[in-house]
């Protein structure tokens, strides 16, 4: 055997065989989800879609944002069960976000609106932060007062509320969210805050849902394929034990050779 040319060329077959492995265990988890996450998001969405039995991957790109793969076949139903889940959450601008410094001086409207949008934000964070709540939306009219007026608007405020049917004490909801925004913002009576709760059936593992896919080493395989995967593994690593011990033996007799004296 001449173990310089093994080296270069391979044992014959055994780059097609790791060829034909590699795209058949890429076969699944081969369709964008979502881009642009980060690691916090992209491990709850992962972790919800496995518990309904839907297989998932993930890549990483250079600036440490994370994209979730699924199988093309189970697309639909991985948006479902995410929309159901509130996944993934709301990006919610901070103050200092709302208030970062561009070069440029604001007008007086302008930094109201900033900072009524800024209250905003802030709201809809510390109510999406309640066990249950999916998501959150605040919306918020704050009249300017004007000394010179005998009488002006009081501040008033509406919530959108999208929660778990399974959540726990979910008949406390609208009074708790009504007493954090009444104490949030000053001036602005608990009467005066309109609240709009949407309840979400979710619903737990779906049994009847099947993507056809089996794991295998960590991956998900074709369950019509994992067969030939299966063999091809296991035939490619029988060539690489067969290829090793070749070469041990090789190696064992040539220094079993002595060596020529100049």
């Amino acid at each position: 055997m001449d173990v310089a040319q093994t080296g270069r060329n391979g044992i014959p077959g055994l780059n097609l065989a790791a060829a034909g492995l590699c795209a058949l265990l890429l076969a699944a988890c081969n369709m964008d989800l979502y881009n642009n996450l980060d690691q916090r998001d992209a491990n709850a969405m992962v972790a919800l879609l496995i518990r309904h039995g839907i297989p998932t991957g993930r890549t990483v790109d250079k600036n440490g944002r994370i994209t979730v793969l699924v199988d093309e076949r189970a697309f639909a139903e991985a948006m479902r069960i995410l929309d159901e889940n509130g996944l993934p959450r709301k990006d919610f601008k901070t103050l200092g976000d709302v208030f970062k410094m561009d070069g440029i001086v604001p007008t007086r409207m302008q930094e109201r609106a900033q900072m009524i949008y800024a209250q905003s934000q802030e709201l809809e964070r510390t109510i999406s932060g309640i066990d249950g709540v999916l998501s959150a939306r605040v919306q918020l009219d704050l009249p300017e007062n004007d000394p010179l007026r005998q009488q002006s608007n009081p501040p008033v405020a509406a919530v959108l509320v999208r929660y778990r049917a399974d959540m726990p004490n979910k008949n406390l909801l609208e009074p708790q969210v009504k007493q954090l925004v009444a104490n949030s913002i000053a001036g602005l009576s608990y009467d005066k805050i309109a609240v709009a709760l949407n309840e979400v059936a979710t619903s737990e593992k779906t049994d009847s849902f099947d993507p056809g896919l089996e794991p295998f080493l960590g991956m998900w395989v074709q369950r019509d394929s994992l067969s030939r995967v299966v063999t091809v593994f296991y035939s490619l690593v029988a060539m690489v034990v067969a290829l090793a011990g070749a070469l041990g033996v090789i190696l064992w007799r040539q220094r079993q050779l002595p060596y020529r004296l100049k």
